[in-house]
């Protein structure tokens, strides 16, 4: 089947399986063969608002882009970089051993042009997840989906649908960095080099949007800085609202997104439409059903929901709508006969900021074992707009603080963001339990990812079972590369 166009997309109807309907950009049926699955880094050209751009990819020799395996199969790919430039890739949801993890130098070297690595491990849940470069690259789309179906689901009666979003610019992503802190980019890249994450750091707030207000608790307003990069697009399966992918769906079926936050510096929410949502997993993990029409999904978080189509003929965009602002992103659900109509890239009225209602409302479906702490971290969040610097425990990394435990111990960390951002934290080789919000204890969702609104607490549990040096970082891309950034260190 070939994409439909821009002209076939406005037309007034759709026909579901016809010809011009785009397909995901990967097969949700595909199981992985016994040898490794080749996944090469490249270059790739799309179209973004009429516009070609130069970007990267992660894809497989059939052009194929991200995977898709079976939590019955060991995870096995050789790694290609294809690129002019150094990388790695990091496979973000899984637990690998150390080594396999794809954050350079931990202790992974950099893959040069035309090597290839062989990473083979087994695969412990099932979930959405996703592949991704761990330097500046992640910013020029070097990521895709990477889903690990269930076997014991295989008979489901529900159609898997993956969406990766992503938030674009046509500079480099040297040039955005250098916008936020007033130093010059680095020459000779053309933005395609693997930056290290370290020592950058600066004096202007370039680049800044989005400012919204909060309260100290006591009644004093403070200033709330909820984006820090104005995009020129943003993007679902790399495509804006003015040609979105079109799904052919049936009526009365049951349909399940994946979907996954590849945006660098960009949170979105989920936003349905006329047809209630179920929230079902979070990061790869499942939950209670939560039902809704609007969810929060930050960088680098996945959201698995569960849509029941209407039995009639119709069209259903599904949007991504940018926090605090009125920018937009997303795609269209149609049954054969649905007319679609054009959807503008932005709405009239911006949206609120992130909280932590819907973080409070999750429970695990299989959560932590209940087990004593062994040992209980605080790490607060900090860094201001003023400087573009931003730290964990007061410090950036190369002068970070390890997180120090040992192998079986049951950990807490105890997050507190005394910024004025959102931070989204990510822990590498582990999943964690959220078990308290601001103090008040409950059991929460089984996450990799964790959103920090400014001024809150979260505490988060995990079982230190997998040996090694892990990162533990923000996912905003430029906070991670201005500091925030330590490791969880097991000791030997």
């Amino acid at each position: 089947m070939q994409s439909i166009s821009r002209r076939q997309f406005l037309a007034s109807t759709v026909a579901a399986g016809a010809a011009g309907v785009v397909l995901p950009l990967i097969n949700p049926r595909a199981v992985q063969a016994a040898s490794p699955t080749v996944i090469r880094a490249d270059t790739r050209v799309i179209e973004v608002a009429g516009r070609a751009a130069k970007v990267f990819g992660l894809v497989q020799p059939d052009g194929t882009h991200g995977l898709v395996t079976s939590a019955a199969n060991d995870f096995q790919v050789r790694l290609e970089n294809g690129l002019n430039a150094p990388t790695l890739i990091h496979w973000h949801g899984l637990t690998p051993p150390f080594g396999q993890d794809g954050v350079p130098d931990l202790p992974q070297p950099l893959l040069q042009p035309g090597q290839s690595y062989d990473y083979s491990f087994p695969v412990a849940t099932p979930g959405t997840h996703w592949m991704h470069a761990h330097t500046l690259q992640e910013q020029q789309l070097l990521a895709a989906p990477l889903v690990v179906t269930d076997p014991t689901e295989a008979g489901a009666d529900e159609q898997p649908l993956v969406v990766l979003f992503h938030d674009f610019s046509f500079k480099t992503p040297e040039e955005l960095l250098a916008g936020l802190t007033g130093s010059a980019p680095a020459s000779g890249t053309g933005g395609m080099a693997g930056h290290s994450m370290s020592g950058m750091s600066g004096m202007d707030m370039q680049g800044m949007s989005g400012g919204q207000g909060m309260s100290d608790g006591q009644g004093m307003a403070m200033p709330m800085d909820v984006n820090d990069i104005q995009y020129d697009a943003y993007l679902a399966n790399d495509r804006t609202l003015d040609d979105p992918q079109l799904f052919a769906v049936e009526r009365n079926g049951t349909v399940r997104l994946r979907l996954i936050n590849g945006a660098t510096a960009t949170a979105f929410w989920i936003d349905t439409g006329s047809i209630e949502g179920e929230a079902i997993a979070v990061d790869g993990n499942a939950v209670t059903p939560v039902r809704g029409r609007r969810f929060p999904l930050a960088m680098g978080q996945r959201l698995d929901i569960r849509l029941r189509i209407p039995d009639e003929a119709g069209a259903w965009p599904i949007l991504a709508l940018r926090e605090g602002s009125v920018e937009r992103a997303g795609f269209v659900l149609a049954t054969r006969g649905g007319a679609v109509k054009r959807i503008a890239p932005a709405g009239n009225q911006a949206t609120a900021a992130f909280d932590l209602a819907f973080e409070s409302s999750l429970v695990a479906a299989k959560p932590l074992a209940v087990a004593s702490v062994d040992r209980n971290q605080a790490v607060e969040i900090g860094g201001t707009m003023q400087g573009y610097s931003w730290t964990l425990n007061g410090r950036t990394w190369g002068d970070h603080q390890p997180i120090a435990v040992r192998k079986g111990e049951r950990i807490e960390l105890v997050l507190r963001n005394a910024s004025m951002m959102g931070h989204p934290m990510h822990l590498h080789g582990h999943h964690f339990q959220v078990v308290a919000i601001d103090g008040r204890r409950f059991a929460g969702a089984v996450r990799d990812t964790v959103w920090l609104p400014p001024m809150r607490e979260v505490t988060v549990a995990f079982d230190a079972t997998n040996p090694g040096t892990w990162a533990f970082h923000c996912h905003h891309l430029y906070h991670m590369a201005t500091g925030m950034m330590t490791v969880v260190d097991y000791a030997a």
